[in-house]
């Protein structure tokens, strides 16, 4: 498997950036990932970062090479990642819990899968055409699609999320794939300060036009630039698929052998507060198959 990547996160005109991004990967499986903590609740940045360290966790564990069930990985890896938030939230006996988005794409075996809760963007672009992209969890794209357009509703709701981790209900995950890659697939995730900013034409143009080492700064400067002084973070990770062949600048995965492991998804923060052990991943996992086997019992 060989891809190209870059990514890049500026802290615009916040008074500072609660984004994170990053990915790993083992020979045959790459985890691409990117959350945006919520501003207006506690720990923002430590939320986004306990949500990647989670997801890339369990990615390390269990894609050995590969994942068995990668659209059943995505579902339990972000469920874990909201529990962790609640269970940090009562472990430091705060008075909120602290939240975030994410979304989360997969590539294994030339196909790719994605998951999403809240806001925080998944674009694939094929051939310089718009191919998928995900649908925000926020009540003016619930409009959109159920069919309203009140004036004026979709910049007041614009922002205004109904799903996110770590709040109190359960989250809403959406999972998509799998889709066969082609040579050439650029898959880019951002957060909403780029987006919210750039729309969807210039971000297909971009990424269609330009390598993703080109298209990412420059649509990160677009999003600074139109954002001025009061810019929201703005942070993007693409990658483009290249196939089994060997082109120049891309990542290779075939050096790893069954247990390989790489990432750029940093372990600071989760050091500082216990990273995760087997038996707690082991536990979360029995917990989390266990509710969604009870769900599932009820609606038959």
């Amino acid at each position: 498997m060989r891809f190209a990547v870059y990514q890049v996160s500026r802290r615009g005109g916040r008074e500072k950036n609660e984004d994170r991004m990053g990915y790993c990967y083992t020979r045959e499986a790459g985890l691409f990932a990117l959350a945006d903590g919520m501003g207006g609740h506690p720990e923002g940045e430590v939320a986004a970062h306990l949500a990647l360290e989670t997801v890339a966790s369990l990615f390390q564990r269990e894609a050995q090479p590969a994942l068995k069930e990668p659209a059943r990985f995505l579902e339990e890896g972000i469920l874990m990642a909201h529990r962790r938030l609640l269970n940090y939230a009562a472990e430091k006996r705060l008075h909120d819990t602290p939240r975030t988005t994410i979304v989360v794409g997969l590539m294994q075996h030339g196909q790719a899968w994605w998951a999403h809760c809240g806001d925080s963007r998944l674009y694939l672009v094929r051939d310089g055409e718009l191919f998928a992209r995900t649908r925000d969890h926020s009540y003016s794209e619930l409009q959109e699609a159920l069919g309203r357009h009140a004036a004026g509703a979709e910049n007041f709701n614009r922002h205004v999320l109904f799903t996110c981790l770590g709040s109190p209900g359960k989250p809403m995950i959406d999972v998509a794939g799998p889709v066969l890659l082609q040579r050439g697939d650029r898959m880019m995730m951002c957060s909403d300060g780029l987006w919210s900013s750039v729309g969807d034409p210039d971000i297909v143009r971009h990424l269609g036009d330009r390598v993703v080492a080109d298209a990412v700064p420059e649509l990160v400067e677009q999003a600074l630039r139109k954002g001025g002084a009061r810019s929201d973070n703005v942070t993007a990770l693409a990658v483009e698929w290249e196939g089994e062949d060997e082109p120049p600048d891309s990542i290779s995965t075939q050096s790893l052998d069954d247990q390989g492991f790489a990432s750029t998804i940093q372990t600071a923060v989760a050091a500082q507060e216990g990273q995760l052990t087997e038996a707690e991943i082991d536990l979360a996992v029995r917990e989390i198959q266990d509710a969604i086997r009870r769900a599932g019992k009820k609606h038959h």
